[in-house]
């Protein structure tokens, strides 16, 4: 029997240094509005946002994530702030210390997770946004703050994962811990590295995926690893990242990560209708295998010009215009509606 989505999500950490830099957004019909009501009208009931240590630009560092998040609950949004431990990008090819960091001892590196979660978390809380999830970690498939919390040491990174669970119930018991992993089609390493938490000792409260068709396989393979999830380890399952291009043109200078046809998934050409029943379709497969929400990743980073891929680099462009849920005129894309339950 399938589910309800309760959660209804967008990452939508790209957004404030858009705005500040004079983004706009419109709707449908082509009238401008508050982006996030924009979301909200659509059905999205849940934001996710980004936090780096110290990144080279400012975006997404605590203050501003802090700040951004105040928006976020005017809204009556719920809010999941997801820390990479990091001064950028973290994923399964990257996992770079923050820089002030990067000398420290193991133990300091558990110290020093500890206080960056906390920290974070208690910021929120004070201004009276408290987070109502928490990922330790994003693609954590290879580990955390490499190398010394690689997964070829589960022991550290377990110990890692610790200190980020501890940290968040310090700040807020009641806000949920997720631990995030990537390839949402690979049911036996997902099986594999919760197995190794698990038998570890690390605590977590919601099971994340990300699931991307053009990189991780059919759908059914993702339904099939959120149900095995979610009865192996007794947590819900929210696919916490999806996206898919609506076309294969450029609107900067920044080569797009999928550009090409022989990137696409078959049957889901990179058209507005395409998108749309591609992220359907990804609703749908979610919802048979039992997840609880799914998040669209990064739906509002259009192509504006200093809103970059590369935080070092200010001439750098946007990789995912192309896929973002507003079109190059910055109105609102049928997929969109995809979300309204």
């Amino acid at each position: 029997m399938t589910i309800t989505l309760s959660i209804l999500g967008a990452d939508v950490s790209s957004l404030q240094h858009a705005e500040n830099l004079g983004a706009k957004y419109y709707d449908e019909k082509g009238a401008q509005g508050d982006s996030l009501k924009i979301l909200k009208d659509h059905g999205v009931n849940y934001i996710r946002l980004r936090v780096w240590v110290n990144p080279a630009n400012g975006y997404n560092s605590k203050d501003k994530v802090v700040q951004f998040a105040s928006r976020v609950k005017a809204r009556g949004m719920k809010l999941l702030i997801d820390f990479h431990y990091s001064d950028t990008w973290a994923d399964p090819d990257h996992q770079t210390k923050p820089t002030a960091w990067a000398g420290h001892s193991f133990s300091q590196l558990q110290t020093d997770v500890y206080d960056h979660t906390y920290e974070v978390c208690n910021s929120l809380k004070s201004q009276g946004t408290m987070p109502d999830m928490v990922q330790i970690g994003n693609e954590i498939n290879p580990g955390m703050l490499w190398p010394d919390g690689h997964t070829s040491n589960w022991g550290n990174l377990a110990a890692l994962l610790k200190q980020g669970y501890d940290a968040v119930k310090a700040c807020s018991p009641l806000t949920q811990v997720m631990l995030h992993i990537a390839n949402a089609g690979d049911g036996a390493g997902a099986r594999e590295w919760f197995d190794n938490a698990m038998s570890r000792g690390v605590q977590w409260e919601v099971t994340g995926l990300s699931y991307y068709s053009y990189w991780h396989g059919p759908m059914s393979a993702m339904a099939n690893t959120i149900k095995e999830l979610k009865s192996r380890y007794g947590a819900p399952v929210v696919i916490v990242e999806t996206a898919y291009p609506f076309t294969l043109s450029e609107n900067d200078d920044e080569e797009n990560v999928i550009n090409s046809s022989g990137q696409l998934t078959s049957g889901y050409p990179a058209t507005p209708q395409g998108q749309a029943s591609n992220f359907k379709d990804v609703l749908s497969a979610a919802r048979a295998g039992g997840a609880i929400g799914v998040f669209y990743w990064e739906p509002t980073w259009t192509a504006v010009r200093g809103n970059n891929w590369d935080p070092t680099n200010p001439s750098s462009g946007d990789q995912w215009e192309n896929q973002a849920l507003f079109d190059y005129s910055s109105k609102a894309l049928p997929a969109l509606s995809e979300f309204r339950p």
